[in-house]
């Protein structure tokens, strides 16, 4: 079994945090602090490396089960739980950061949320909440769809926003094609939520779409931008 101090690297992990603060670490190197010892023939860091090129990357990695890192070699039940806690943490870091940023942009929406809704199967809508400040209130997942569709009725997307007595709303969902653009559901559902809140006197702020940045495209689409929300 390879242990963390095995690496054959001139700088372990723990010694380039202390030296040089957790920024210097790579996430291959980050993930060995938690795994601590690799395999017969791989160091941990290259076990890391591996995880990190099997699921594609942090974000990937932070949504699996226990469960699926103890398919991997060399994790067992302990690791796994190690795992699965550094990236629950992360994600209530992320959490309280939000608390007190204004959401007024559609490029601070998705800089805040795209990591939740990127690279997901299928398809997620997400209805974040805001106060008169438009921070962040609540995150409500309402409605899980396939591959290509997910159908929310605007009652389901007020639902959240009317229960927390909130000052104004975002919807989000993802497209997992990658491709932004939105679909003629898309436009349905959102011109319907423009009514339903100017009735129910509350601010739709904006319904972003989440996709993947690509050459000549952007990683999301605005209905606000697009001139279709204007309240």
């Amino acid at each position: 079994m390879a242990l963390l101090n095995d690496s054959p690297d001139s700088d372990l992990p723990r010694e380039k945090i202390y030296k040089y603060g957790a920024q210097s670490l790579s996430n291959a190197e980050l993930m060995a602090i938690f795994l601590t010892s690799g395999v017969v023939g791989r160091n941990v860091i290259e076990v890391a490396g591996d995880l990190l090129e099997k699921y594609g990357g942090l974000q990937e990695l932070g949504r699996l089960p226990v469960s699926e890192y103890m398919n991997n070699k060399g994790i067992g039940l302990a690791k796994a739980c190690k795992l699965a806690s550094a990236f629950e943490l992360g994600k209530r870091l992320s959490r309280e950061n939000l608390r007190s940023v204004v959401l007024d942009t559609p490029e601070l929406i998705y800089e805040h949320f795209a990591h939740q809704l990127s690279g997901l199967p299928v398809e997620h809508a997400l209805v974040v909440t805001l106060n008169a400040r438009l921070e962040h209130t609540s995150t409500t997942t309402v409605s899980v769809g396939s591959v290509n569709e997910t159908m929310a009725h605007p009652r389901e997307v007020l639902t959240p926003v009317i229960s927390r007595s909130a000052y104004a709303f975002i919807l989000l969902h993802n497209h997992p094609s990658g491709d932004p653009s939105p679909s003629n559901a898309d436009h349905t559902i959102t011109t319907g939520l423009v009514e339903a809140a100017a009735i129910m006197k509350v601010r739709f702020i904006d319904h972003l779409i989440i996709g993947r940045p690509s050459p000549g495209r952007s990683a999301f689409f605005s209905f606000r931008a697009a001139g279709i929300i204007n309240s």
